[in-house]
């Protein structure tokens, strides 16, 4: 261990790795005497660790909570919209059953019908308005 061994004229009181070594170690001990005490040594500061850790905690809770509620409420909201989707779907398919329906009793009831017939009020009412259009009111 030639680093300390203290008769090799490199290693001698007056070296510069002597010196740099002991530059170093005065270093580092000055800090360690004036480096702040750690927390834990005050007993006021862990008890406000404490309290800031469970404030945490409490707050992280809430609002796991409120975006839980807030999940929920979506797929309430979501369930709803897809009831009234179906029910608007059901209820197209009955007004376009209905909508066939009548254009069928119109097309049976233009064939016998007189006023469609007649001169008169052939030129007054065209056909193809009447299939087309909407009924009159």
């Amino acid at each position: 261990m030639k680093a300390f061994d203290n008769t090799s004229p490199s290693n001698g009181p007056n070296s510069a790795g002597t010196v740099l070594l002991n530059s170093r170690l005065s270093h580092f001990l000055s800090w360690f005497h004036n480096a702040p005490l750690s927390p834990s040594t005050f007993p006021e500061d862990d008890e406000r660790k404490v309290r800031r850790r469970e404030k945490n905690r409490v707050a992280a809770q809430r609002s796991r909570k409120k975006q839980t509620q807030k999940a929920d409420k979506l797929h309430e909201e979501y369930e709803c919209l897809e009831q009234e989707n179906t029910s608007l779907k059901k209820e197209i398919s009955k007004l376009t059953d209905e909508l066939k329906h009548l254009n069928e009793v119109l097309r049976n009831h233009e064939k016998v019908c007189p006023l469609l017939h007649c001169s008169l009020n052939f030129g007054l009412i065209p056909r193809h308005d009447v299939l087309s259009g909407p009924l009159p009111r």
